[in-house]
């Protein structure tokens, strides 16, 4: 329905949801290409908007880097947000599994291009669809993938810290730079956290053999 309100013709907005397959980019190039926004300013700034997904597909690859390489890459071009959260959960029950996440996310995939599809054709018989607080699934999806993975420290103190500084950054930088900079010390934090735990836990095991 955005696509379509900003002047995009029903293939466009298909093919964008076909090919990038990033929501919160997709709305921010929709917005800016209907205010008029230069191309070059559109690209770049779903190009910082998408960075986060460097974090993602290394995040997975640690997990499934013995898959074959074609799969691998099915893998990275279809990750998102949403399908991570249910691989990463899956990883650290069972063990990595290419195929899991390459079925999560062409669930996801072939959800969101029917969506398009659905809201490009009847979109418009809905009048006003900021009414119906349909922005709150985002924010509402994330928090439900969140929570069951906050069940150890060390997820806690990351998920605390991310929130903190993106919240900080939010005040300070333009544009999404605050997704990547949350991320990328979120990251290291939990990474330098889990190294530590994993090392005290070795401790004991040396000093008995």
């Amino acid at each position: 329905m955005s696509a379509l309100s900003a002047g995009l013709s029903f293939w466009e907005t298909l093919g964008m949801s076909l090919i990038v397959f990033a929501g919160a980019s997709q709305f921010t190039a929709v917005g800016m290409f209907g205010s008029g926004a230069h191309p070059f300013s559109i690209i770049a700034t779903t190009a910082i908007i998408n960075a986060r997904h460097l974090l993602l597909a290394a995040s997975t690859a640690s997990y499934i880097r013995k898959s074959p390489t074609w799969l691998r890459a099915l893998v990275a071009f279809q990750l998102t947000d949403e399908t991570y959260a249910v691989g990463v959960q899956h990883f650290t029950q069972h063990g990595g599994d290419a195929w899991f996440q390459f079925g999560s996310n062409l669930s996801l995939y072939f959800v969101w291009a029917t969506s398009t599809i659905i809201g490009s054709l009847l979109g418009a018989l809905i009048p006003n669809p900021s009414a119906l607080g349909l922005d709150l699934i985002f924010p509402l999806t994330f928090i439900a993938f969140t929570v069951p993975m906050l069940r150890d420290r060390v997820n806690r103190v990351v998920a605390l810290l991310a929130a903190i500084v993106s919240v900080a950054t939010a005040l300070v930088l333009p544009g999404s730079w605050y997704v990547l900079t949350a991320g990328i010390m979120a990251s290291a934090v939990g990474a330098w956290l889990a190294r530590r735990l994993q090392l005290a836990q070795m401790e004991p095991i040396h000093e008995n053999s």
